[in-house]
């Protein structure tokens, strides 16, 4: 297991989707580990993947917040850099992903293409 330092992380999270990512977390204690990765799908090619799950194989590791974060060392080359916000408005519910590797972003915000 790979383990990062505060100054490597390759995403951050504001303070309103750390809030929301904590109360989910509460709600739900049986899987502390917060996953965030891609997977191919969505109208742009990939797909944002924010959940919480185990820890796998090839999973670099890191904290944020207190909350354990793992993400797949491959999903490092589209992610670096991103940023993950949660809207709590009328039009903008949910979580919010700003990355500066997507080339193209879908109307939905989840899905990219790179």
């Amino acid at each position: 297991m790979e383990t990062t330092t505060a100054l490597e992380l390759p995403v951050s999270f504001t303070a309103t989707a750390i809030q929301e990512i904590k109360r989910l977390l509460a709600a739900n204690p049986s899987h502390p580990t917060l996953r965030v990765g891609v997977k191919g799908g969505g109208c742009s090619g990939m797909t944002y993947v924010l959940e919480f799950d185990a820890e796998q194989n090839g999973d670099m590791h890191f904290e944020i917040e207190g909350i354990a974060v793992v993400m797949n060392k491959a999903h490092e080359l589209y992610l670096a850099g991103m940023q993950v916000d949660f809207g709590n408005g009328l039009n903008d519910r949910g979580f919010v992903f700003q990355n500066p590797n997507a080339s193209k972003t879908c109307g939905c915000g989840t899905s990219f293409s790179v």
